[in-house]
Formats: C-alpha cells, structure tokens, sequence
C-alpha cells in the first residue's frame, strides 16, 4: 500500500484541499513552489504508464480538477503541471499523481 493509498484511506494525515468521488488532492510535505499540490486518483493506477483506454475520463477529470483548483488558489499569473512515470521520469511514489505548482515564476528545463 502506498502512502497516497494511506491518506485516501485517511490512515494518515494530510491538508486536503479538494476531494470528490475519483480524486482527492493535498498539500505536498515538500512543496518545490509557494503553491504545490498533489491530485491522485482514489483507483490504485501505479503510473501513467499503466493507464488504458478505460481510464481516459479519469485523466481528463484530473486536469479539470488541477485547473479548478489552480483558480480557486488565486494563480491567475500561471501555474504548472506535472506529471511524473517511472524512476527515470522522478516518480517517487507507484501511485499516478499530478503535481500543481505556482505562486512564483517557473523555469524552463525544469530538470
């Protein structure tokens, strides 16, 4: 089981700030921006990687919900997402995850 699993299971803590019956999204313990929030789908998918056709209103839902949450925290001036697959690719944790980030401006490359 995941950490994520863990604070959709509410077996740990987190500050959530959305949730709705496919996602659920969170503060990051270490936010990389003044703004950094994690959404991660309640369904158990590992990565992007292991996605299907099936899950393809679920992906969608869960850029709809980073750019609700995106204005209701006030980043008007910008903001990012990021999604991470595989070791390589910064995955940190086997459960598919977006990152949201702003408050500030962002470089580019980011890596």
């Amino acid at each position: 089981m995941t950490i994520f699993q863990k604070i959709i299971d509410r077996q740990i803590p987190a500050d959530i700030v959305y949730e709705d019956d496919l996602c659920l999204a969170f503060r990051d313990v270490h936010p990389q921006a003044p703004t950094h929030v994690l959404i991660i789908p309640r369904k158990p998918l590992p990565s992007l990687a292991h996605a299907n056709d099936e899950d393809q209103a679920l992906l969608g839902h869960l850029l709809l919900v980073a750019r609700t949450l995106a204005v209701q925290l006030g980043l008007a001036d910008g903001y990012r997402t990021v999604m991470n697959c595989g070791r390589d690719g910064g995955q940190s944790v086997d459960h598919l995850h977006i990152h949201l980030l702003g408050g500030r401006a962002l470089g580019w490359p980011p890596g």
